[in-house]
């Protein structure tokens, strides 16, 4: 089954913020924010812009009815700035005029003054002066103090990971719409449309359910309108109250790329020790977090990170702490991978150092410590089900990886300006919100007299393809076509209480809640179905492909007809269902239980191609073996490692964030800041399904497929780094990522 959604992307009729038909008399919002990354407001004068004509209001924090704040998880965020900015990019007033060309010009001409004030960039800049957002976090394990003793091998050293821009193709966008009784309707480009009313009702002193927040589709997200959506769409209500006008906020891409976050930076100090023969004996680690000006979801990020710190390997003593520093830059938030790949990135890097020491091949090393079922991950969670023996022999078995590496061997021995590399990226990724009350989800099914079925559920279409997951569920569960159903815009009237379509559990969650809910119909009409055929207590009846089959033979009664003669004997055509998903707990007191209901595992093998000379590379080739579980869409699923690997690519060899000392974002344009295009991709990407993968606790034994292949990405940079150490083999190279052509070249020529 193809996505439904895709014939109209193609034909530019599906509908995004901007493309909204705008009610009679809307207003266009443009953000006046700050230039300066840190300072106290002086003044503030609006009367030049105010005069402007077409300009309606322009709206402060005095203008909030209610709180002005909008933090989530911490209560560090305001609306608009009162007295101090903390970033370039901070809104401090919202302009509203009859057109956005209007609504800019008055936004140019607002005075400002500022005393300015101390600012900090990088995080243990951040951490020396105790600036942070929380104090630090540890995970532990075993006795990490003892263990040291008892390794042959003890390798320490420090590596930095940068951020990454979400660069979704839809910009940060609300429309807000004054309805009746003080009510206001919101359409948000939003993966958290809860978060959006709640925060809605929280600065303007209303009730939830005066607000309604509606998402029809996204276009992109990867995160960065989890939380960050938030803010637009308060802002956009926000003027609505005020003036009772419809309002249109729509960031341009300058704005957007300069006003919001992206993924957290790292920095991180790493201590491993190891025996002779490759066991991993210890592993110590701290991550300093560039967390940016609040807190945003950076405390939860920050925890997955050392849920991650371990990735696919058995260790049984840990010390991993996560330090949450506060800096003078837009707040980092979620992407995709959400701290997961952060800490991934660290124990590879720990791995690669240390096999040299041990004179073995870092594949040695990784093969050697994959997790096992039985085995306790070092949170306390127990292995079960460990698909990472079995997804890296099936890459060395479908792919004959023994050859590869062999060719590559050959390869180097003949040439002197090209040298190759390659790497294994073995993944295992928790799948479930790390906050147990997130991990619930309801779902609203009608069927409609003819046949056809309505679906809404909290979950957001951003082109994942959940919309087609849920529908294949219930085409599944009641066996009618998928043509016959379809999933309804995520509405806060229709779905309450959602969580953010995050963590890669969309699908799992509400396509569960779906199921139960398709069910609870499925029976009414079975039950109707032995009645109108008048069948035996002991005759089976069920549907299949919509005909009403009894005792496995088909019947006369179609799906259709069923439904309509349901109807007549008032049978319920509509179903509610919850879903919560199950066994998952975890004590932040002691930070050990089961966080995750399950994990997904997989392997890559990375080949590239460096030019000596000139420090440039290509990606020859991605070739993975991943579990995907019972797919319910196998197009859609290789599509989402396709897409995912990309992104983790970008993220570890080109996609550089720069920021200046004063807190200015350089990379501020696409001229700027680059990332991967048709050129830049691997010549060629293989991905095959592990096979007897099942997963009880997906929707028809499926597994979550939309973060874990981004760390496949992280092969690229250690394949690089393999090539450049076969090009000097007897030099040490010390190297952050992005690993930029510019880095090779110069970690190469001294």
């Amino acid at each position: 089954m193809k996505n439904f959604d895709a014939l109209n992307h193609i034909k530019g009729k599906s509908l995004y913020i901007d493309d909204y038909p705008l009610p009679e008399g809307t207003l266009h919002a443009v953000v006046f924010n700050s230039e300066i990354a840190h300072g106290k407001i002086t003044s503030l004068n609006l009367e030049k812009a105010k005069a402007i004509a077409g300009v309606v209001a322009i709206i402060t924090a005095k203008d909030i009815p209610g709180e002005n704040q909008i933090g989530g998880i911490i209560q560090d965020e305001t609306l608009l700035a009162e007295s101090e900015v903390h970033f370039i990019g901070e809104p401090i007033a919202l302009v509203l005029a009859s057109s956005i060309d209007i609504a800019r010009k008055a936004a140019r001409i607002i005075e400002v003054e500022f005393v300015k004030l101390p600012i900090i960039t990088e995080p243990r800049e951040a951490f020396a002066q105790n600036s942070l957002i929380v104090p630090p976090i540890i995970f532990s394990s075993g006795n990490i103090n003892d263990a040291w003793d008892k390794c042959d091998v003890v390798v320490e050293d420090s590596i930095d990971s940068g951020g990454q821009e979400h660069l979704y193709l839809e910009t940060q966008g609300a429309i807000s719409i004054p309805i009746e009784d003080n009510k206001l309707k919101l359409i948000s480009s939003t993966q958290s449309p809860t978060s959006v009313q709640k925060q809605v009702s929280k600065v303007l002193g209303l009730p939830m359910h005066q607000i309604e927040v509606d998402v029809l589709r996204l276009g992109g997200a990867f995160g960065g309108k989890e939380d960050q959506a938030t803010v637009w769409g308060v802002l956009a209500a926000l003027a609505s109250y005020v003036t009772n006008s419809p309002i249109k906020l729509v960031l341009s891409r300058e704005d957007d790329l300069r006003m919001t976050g992206k993924r957290h930076p790292y920095s991180s100090d790493y201590k491993i020790g190891l025996s002779n023969d490759g066991k991993i004996i210890a592993y110590e680690v701290t991550y300093y977090q560039n967390a940016g000006a609040v807190a945003d979801l950076s405390t939860a990020v920050l925890e997955r990170t050392l849920f991650h710190a371990t990735n696919s390997y058995f260790i049984p003593n840990v010390k991993a702490t996560g330090i949450s520093c506060k800096t003078n830059l837009p707040p980092n938030t979620a992407f995709r991978g959400f701290g997961g790949p952060q800490g991934m990135f660290v124990i590879e890097a720990a791995i690669a150092k240390a096999s040299i020491t041990l004179g073995l091949r870092a594949l040695e090393v990784q093969k050697r410590n994959l997790l096992k079922d039985e085995q306790h991950f070092y949170f306390g969670q127990k292995v079960k089900n460990s698909q990472a023996i079995n997804s890296w022999n099936a890459v060395e078995k479908t792919f004959d990886s023994k050859n590869l590496m062999q060719e590559v061997n050959e390869f180097n021995s003949k040439n002197k300006l090209l040298k190759k590399g390659f790497s294994f990226m073995p993944i295992c990724f928790g799948i479930s919100f790390t906050s147990s009350f997130l991990n619930q989800a309801s779902a609203l099914v009608h069927i409609y007299t003819d046949g056809s079925v309505g679906i809404s559920t909290g979950a957001v279409e951003m082109g994942q393809g959940v919309n087609v997951k849920i529908a294949t569920a219930a085409s599944k569960t009641f066996s009618i076509a998928t043509s016959k159903i379809r999933v309804e815009s995520t509405n806060t009237t229709r779905a309450a209480n959602t969580s953010p379509t995050a963590a890669s559990s969309g699908a799992d969650m509400n396509g569960n809640a779906t199921i139960l809910a398709c069910a609870k119909i499925l029976d009414r009409l079975i039950k109707f179905a032995k009645i109108e055929l008048k069948t035996n207590d002991t005759d089976v009846v069920t549907i299949a492909n919509e005909i009403v089959i009894v005792n496995k033979k088909p019947t006369t009664l179609t799906w259709e007809e069923l439904v309509n003669k349901a109807y007549f004997s008032r049978i319920s055509l509509s179903a509610q269902a919850y879903y919560r998903t199950p066994e998952i707990h975890f004590n932040r007191t002691i930070n050990q239980g089961s966080p995750f209901a399950y994990h997904v595992y997989g392997t890559a093998f990375t080949t590239v191609t460096l030019d000596v000379l000139r420090g440039t590379y290509k990606l020859d080739s991605v070739k993975i073996v991943h579990d995907f579980g019972k797919s319910l869409n196998r197009n859609i699923d290789i599509g989402q490692v396709e897409g995912a690997l990309v992104q983790g690519i970008g993220w570890m060899t080109m996609e550089e964030l720069k920021y200046s000392s004063d807190g200015k974002l350089l990379a501020n344009a696409l001229s700027t800041y680059k990332i991967p295009d048709i050129y830049s991709v691997p010549d060629k990407i293989e991905i095959e399904f592990l096979d007897n993968s099942e997963n009880r606790f997906g929707p028809f034994n499926s597994k979550a497929i939309g973060e874990p292949p981004l760390m496949y990405g992280i092969g690229a940079y250690f394949a690089i780094l393999d090539a450049m150490k076969n090009t000097k083999p007897k030099k040490k190279f010390e190297v952050s990522a992005p690993l930029t052509s510019e880095k090779v070249l110069m970690a190469l020529y001294d």
